[in-house]
This record gives structure tokens, C-alpha cells and sequence, in this order.
């Protein structure tokens, strides 16, 4: 078993797309989006055993303090699953073995981060890597819209109702400023926990540019009965699965629940278009109103030298740290201003 890497322009992207496995993380409108926002170098292998291809892998290369790392995905890449697709039944163990070896050996790779359905920890701990819980909410959409409906608590079909009730009206957008709307709500979210967002404007920009063309992207905006916008929401979908990848909404509109009405529309669209499952992506109190269940996905490190897992875990811990600090001066800096505008007047 072993992997060899495909030239982008060679791969047969519809029929790699078509497999019941494949997820829209790993399309190649996805790569040319982190190639975009990571600077990175994206890797597609083929997985060959015998001489027949028995699966695919999806990735990318970056590097971060000199070192080269494959990422499938990797932490900041706001992209939840890659890894591998299978077309036939191979041990798994065998599979990550591969991985190692295309890793460390071929591409020269310093450390390796997975994220994927296929591997288990049995087949990876044997091997080196190291377990990492990622915990996400799963709504089973292959059942009746009535029963969908359901499952939902009946707190967030109330404010469903409320917000048809007070005129909120559920439209998708393709416009170019839509990404300006979302991260200006997004940005008073974090503000209000003393945070700043984990990635900037420019980041949405690409998303929408390189993904809304495939029909794998839905926007949506909520208004309110002036026609204001008051809420937006993100949702790429492909094959069996679709994904809440982000949401906002203004602070100042009270009662009028946009994001339970944006959540039960982007369930409603997909679901139409042959849609079984709501990835919620990731866990939060919040997201338990929807009806899902709390699953554990499997999420794999290793790296070729020991001080590099902890130099990768001091990063993310920094990362909390500066996102935490720099929403802390914001804040201070929005409190001086208003008292300063308090003066004057």
C-alpha cells in the first residue's frame, strides 16, 4: 500500500467528487481556497495497492517556523474534515502506515495533522500519533421535514415563529458586499466576549470567490421588516452532508431570532436538494436546540521529532492568549472613546 501524488490538473475531480465518502473540504474549489488564504501547497495521492487505485488523499503543505507541515486539514484553516476516501475495503492501519511514509519520507514533511472518518485510534496510537478529541453536533436530516421539525426544542421552534411573526424575511445572497455584512456582525459576536474573530475579512472574500461558482456554498441574510439586515449565515453542502460554517447578527435587534430562522431556511434548501445530514461544526450549548447528536470525530498529530508536538500545542495555546488580549484592547479602546464622546457632549 502507498500513496503517490497526482498532478491537480490530472485529477479526475468529477469522479473523485462522486464518491459517497467525499466532502466539500476536499473539492479542488476548496484547495484553491486555502491556497489562497495559507499560502500553501495543495497535495492530492492517489492510494495504490497492486497497482489499483483503492483510495484518495486530500491535503495541503504550509509552512510555519521554517518546517514543513501537512495539514489535512490543519488547526486555522477554518476547514473541518479532509483525509482520505476510500473505494474499497483496505485495513486501515495499512492506510496510515501510507500516510507516514508519504508524509516523512516524500513530501518531507516535519509534522502531520489528520482529521478524517476513515482512520480510528487503534489503527494510529500503534504508530506513533497522537489522539485529539473534536467534538461536533450531527442533525439526521434523512427523515421528514415534520420530523426535522421536531427535533428541534421547542424554544427554538418558537423563535422561529416569532421571527416569521415579526416580519423577518430569509433571502439568499450573491452579492459581493454579503462578506462585509457578516464579518462586521461577527466582529461585534466575539466583541461582546472580549475576543476578536480567528480570521479576517479577506478570508470570507476568498471563501465566497472561490466556492458560491460550484453551487456547494449558500448564503443567507436575514432582514428585518424595514429591510434592514440582521443576520447572516454560512452553509457549504456536498454530497450527503451539509455544514453551518459560520453565523452573525446584530446585537441591537431583540426578540426577533434571525439565527433560528436562518438555521431552519438553510436546512429547508439543502434537505431539497438531497442533503442527510447537518454537520453543526464543532460543540456549543447553543447548537443542542437543533436536535443533533454530540459525536467525536477522530483527529490525529505526529511529528518527526518529539519537541515538535509541544511546540505546536504552545502555538495554539498563544494563539488563544493573543485573540483574547487583542479583544480586551478593543474593548478598552471602545470604552475610552465613548466616554471621550461623553465629554465633549
Amino acid at each position: 500500500m502507498r500513496l503517490e501524488r497526482l498532478a491537480l490538473d490530472q485529477c479526475d475531480w468529477p469522479a473523485m467528487d462522486s464518491l459517497p465518502d467525499r466532502v466539500v473540504f476536499q473539492t479542488r474549489a476548496w484547495l484553491s481556497f486555502l491556497e489562497a488564504t495559507q499560502g500553501g501547497e495543495p497535495i492530492v495521492a492517489a492510494l495504490r495497492r497492486d497497482g489499483a487505485t483503492v483510495g484518495y488523499f486530500t491535503g495541503m503543505i504550509v509552512r510555519r517556523m521554517g518546517l514543513r507541515i501537512l495539514g489535512s486539514p490543519f488547526r486555522g484553516w477554518t476547514t473541518m474534515y479532509m483525509g482520505f476516501n476510500l473505494i474499497e475495503d483496505v485495513p486501515r492501519a495499512a492506510v496510515a502506515d501510507a500516510l507516514v511514509e508519504f508524509a516523512f519520507r516524500r513530501l518531507r514533511c516535519a509534522h502531520l495533522e489528520v482529521r478524517d472518518h476513515v482512520l480510528v485510534p487503534g489503527d494510529l496510537q500503534a504508530l506513533g500519533f497522537e489522539p485529539r478529541s473534536f467534538g461536533t453536533y450531527l442533525v439526521d436530516l434523512d427523515r421528514s421535514e415534520e420530523e426535522v421539525w421536531a427535533s428541534f426544542t421547542s424554544s427554538c421552534r418558537g423563535h422561529i415563529r416569532r421571527a416569521a411573526k415579526a416580519g423577518v424575511s430569509i433571502e439568499e445572497a450573491h452579492d459581493v458586499g454579503f462578506a462585509d455584512e457578516y464579518y462586521a456582525q461577527l466582529e461585534e459576536v466575539f466583541g461582546r466576549q472580549g475576543l476578536v474573530p480567528g480570521f479576517d475579512l479577506q478570508r470570507v472574500r476568498a471563501l465566497i470567490r472561490h466556492l458560491h461558482p460550484t453551487g456547494h456554498l449558500l448564503l443567507l441574510r436575514a432582514r428585518d421588516r424595514e429591510g434592514a439586515c440582521i443576520a447572516t449565515g454560512i452553509f457549504p453542502a456536498m454530497n450527503r452532508t451539509m455544514y453551518f460554517w459560520g453565523g452573525a447578527s446584530w446585537r441591537s435587534q431583540p426578540g426577533l431570532s434571525p439565527n433560528e430562522a436562518i438555521m431552519w431556511h438553510a436546512v429547508r434548501y439543502w434537505k431539497s436538494r438531497g442533503i442527510r445530514q447537518l454537520d453543526l461544526g464543532g460543540r456549543g450549548d447553543y447548537k443542542r436546540k437543533y436536535g443533533g447528536s454530540l459525536v467525536s470525530v477522530p483527529s490525529f498529530s505526529r511529528s518527526r521529532f518529539w519537541p515538535l508536538d509541544e511546540l505546536r500545542n504552545a502555538a495554539e495555546r498563544a494563539f488563544v492568549v493573543r485573540q483574547r488580549l487583542t479583544g480586551r484592547i478593543r474593548q478598552l479602546r471602545a470604552t475610552s472613546a465613548k466616554t471621550s464622546r461623553s465629554k465633549v457632549s
